[in-house]
């Protein structure tokens, strides 16, 4: 799906996923989305975009921790099972690999939501009255 939201005439198209993953703009596919390791910039500084509208709340989180703590727990399981190491040693494996696979797909994970979001002009639901 290609995002065409206002100032489509200004802006090519933007695949949403791909600027997500990267870490782009939604709106011109180029300026920065993050101003830290998952901190959102204020706005873009290519195109000025606001990003004041992103709202990702806890949905990032929710499917890290789902896939990798899935993943996680079935390698501890399969090398506990397969070698028996001392318990020192499942420590020093997982739970470095457990902070280094959840850092990085948050921002992979928020990046992605976040231009969904823009892409689907998705927003806060409300009552009609």
């Amino acid at each position: 799906m290609i995002a065409t939201n206002d100032n489509e005439g200004r802006f090519p198209p933007v695949e949403p996923i791909a600027a997500g993953l990267k870490g782009c703009c939604p709106r011109c596919g180029r300026g920065r989305l993050f101003s830290g390791l998952l901190k959102l910039a204020p706005s873009c500084d290519n195109c000025g975009l606001d990003y004041s509208f992103a709202d990702a709340g806890d949905g990032p989180a929710v499917f890290v921790i789902l896939v990798v703590g899935f993943v996680v727990v079935g390698l501890a399981l399969w090398a506990e099972v397969s070698f028996n190491p001392p318990l020192w040693l499942h420590f020093l494996l997982w739970i470095p690999l457990t902070v280094g696979l959840s850092l990085s797909a948050l921002r992979l994970v928020k990046g992605v939501l976040v231009t969904l979001q823009y892409a689907n002009k998705a927003a806060e639901g409300r009552l009609d009255r």
